[in-house]
């Protein structure tokens, strides 16, 4: 899992997503074949996949995925576990030998429930207890990364190419409603196991193609709830950003999207005087959320997934829909990859969200 430091391979990002709205679950062939076709937007440094529905025999629990460096790092959170968690199940997450990933970290999922009487004791939501040790052994135990740690879902990922991630974490076995997926170009982080896409914090996840100029204002931000960002990467403030401002604030996700990619001032001064005022006091409370930069996402979550560009359309985004099949991708190509004949394909516009709910339920 140690970092890798040296020059650059200049290339891209790419992103892509299948989503079923009626939470039909298929496995992770179909994914790993769209993001293979986006190779070319990648350099090896970092591919990943987030799950969705994996885990309906353990749906109570949180799922926690982690990298270790070494056996010494693995005891010390398993000590931490069992003063905090009821751990459920404890195993090492199945793969296959490569020759393109020689030397991967030690790779555990745990099963894990809040001790009850540490959670009365903290006076906190259940979730909010996992956000905070979760955070601590990211920030604070060397050599451990939790890289996922949601409900019913799971995040693989790791250093080289997306499919070879895929072949090695064996996704064929897997059954998820939603899947998203990255090809990664690292920006300005060295290829590492914790740093490769996606990112998460419970059940959200981030796939992100671009770069956020506005990381170290976000980054403050955040800080002030409470938020560690230990990894150094505009892709974990985001990740952090949709869980302050929906699962902390409250706020639905059209409103989230107008704090995150909000119209630039010109058009706001000529919109509706009731429209105008909206935007006015999202940017006013919410400005230091603004993101600036390039960039495209796919957010999963346990009701379905958002797909958003940057306000000027910087970094591509494609979407198209096939029965009740959502796809999203950076190419055209990765979706008619798996879907030749799409019913619809369209081209988002800059900060205009495309959301998908499991139908029935919505954020």
């Amino acid at each position: 899992m140690s970092r890798r430091v040296g020059e650059k391979d200049i290339s891209g990002c790419a992103i892509s997503g299948i989503f079923n709205r009626k939470g039909l679950r298929f496995s992770g062939e179909a994914i790993i074949k769209s993001i293979a076709l986006m190779r070319e937007r990648s350099n090896g440094l970092g591919g990943g996949f987030a799950a969705y529905g994996i885990y309906p025999q353990h749906s109570d629990a949180y799922a926690c995925h982690i990298f270790y460096d070494h056996l010494k790092a693995r005891e010390d959170v398993e000590h931490f576990f069992n003063k905090h968690f009821c751990i459920t199940l404890a195993e090492e997450i199945p793969t296959r030998k490569l020759k393109a990933i020689g030397r991967p970290p030690l790779i555990w999922r745990y099963f894990i429930q809040a001790d009850r009487q540490r959670l009365e004791r903290s006076n906190l939501t259940e979730d909010e207890y996992v956000v905070q040790c979760v955070m601590r052994i990211n920030a604070q135990y060397k050599g451990a990364f939790i890289a996922s740690c949601g409900k019913n879902m799971g995040v693989f990922k790791g250093v080289a190419y997306p499919e070879e991630i895929g072949e090695f974490f064996r996704l064929e076995d897997y059954q998820a409603y939603l899947w998203t997926a990255h090809g990664r170009f690292p920006t300005n982080t060295p290829g590492w196991w914790g740093g490769a896409h996606p990112f998460t914090l419970l059940d959200w996840s981030i796939v992100h193609n671009g770069e956020i100029s506005s990381y170290g204002a976000n980054k403050r931000f955040l800080e002030m709830y409470g938020y560690q960002c230990s990894l150094m990467t505009d892709t974990e403030v985001i990740t952090y950003l949709f869980d302050l401002l929906v699962r902390k604030k409250k706020l639905p996700m059209n409103l989230v999207v107008k704090a995150l990619a909000a119209p630039l001032w010109s058009e706001i001064e000529q919109m509706e005087e009731k429209e105008a005022g909206q935007f006015k006091a999202i940017r006013a409370i919410y400005g230091s959320a603004l993101l600036n930069g390039p960039f495209s996402i796919i957010l999963g979550h346990r009701n379905g997934f958002l797909a958003l560009n940057d306000r000027i359309k910087l970094r591509p985004l494609v979407v198209a829909e096939e029965q009740d099949v959502i796809y999203v991708a950076s190419e055209e190509s990765a979706i008619r990859e798996v879907c030749p004949q799409p019913a619809r394909l369209y081209f988002p516009r800059g900060g205009e969200a495309v959301i998908g709910e499991l139908e029935g339920r919505s954020q």
